[in-house]
């Protein structure tokens, strides 16, 4: 049993994982997203002092800032002591890709290039890692919630906005992908 814990779950897997945690939700009529915890934080804060926006019940969503904080607790456990800190598998062909575009074969889970800690310290990479954090951040609070929430909880909702926002996602990530990206490396 545990090494299968310790090596990549296959998708199907994780997809059954995730349908039954969505199950239990909607029966107790729970909305999974990670971005609305900034809400409640903020909320929490005192922000609803100041900015209409952050004035609700935050603890109604006490329930949220448990599962954010067991996901991330989840999340260093797995890294930590329960993987083997193999690079990340992926084709030949996006290694070649990569490649073209000035970036080595993986060694972890992220490529160095961008996400090294020396990164933040040069130009490039802070102003890259910014405006993508802010791009990120603003587009989560613009389209209502993340790529998870919608595609996971929206969808399963039966949300038409939802379903439009990822949909948005999609071709976002492929201009991203396919016209930015190059550009910038």
């Amino acid at each position: 049993m545990l090494e299968f814990i310790m090596h990549p779950w296959p998708w199907w897997f994780s997809g059954i994982i995730i349908s039954v945690v969505m199950f239990i939700l909607l029966f107790f009529g729970k909305a999974f997203g990670v971005s609305s915890n900034l809400r409640t934080i903020c909320s929490i804060a005192g922000a609803g002092k100041k900015v209409k926006f952050f004035q609700f019940d935050w603890k109604s969503q006490v329930w949220n800032l448990v599962f954010l904080g067991g996901a991330i607790l989840g999340g260093f456990i797995a890294k930590n002591f329960l993987s083997y800190d193999l690079p990340v598998a992926i084709s030949e062909k996006t290694i070649t890709d990569l490649a073209q575009l000035g970036f080595s074969k993986p060694t972890g889970i992220q490529p160095s290039e961008l996400f090294d800690l020396k990164n933040i310290f040069s130009l490039k990479g802070f102003i890259t890692l910014a405006l993508g954090g802010l791009f990120v951040g603003f587009g989560a609070r613009y389209a209502g919630g993340c790529t998870s929430g919608h595609a996971i909880s929206g969808i399963s909702n039966l949300q038409l906005p939802s379903l439009i926002a990822v949909i948005g996602f999609f071709i976002g990530g492929l201009v991203m992908t396919h016209v930015i990206f190059p550009l910038i490396f």
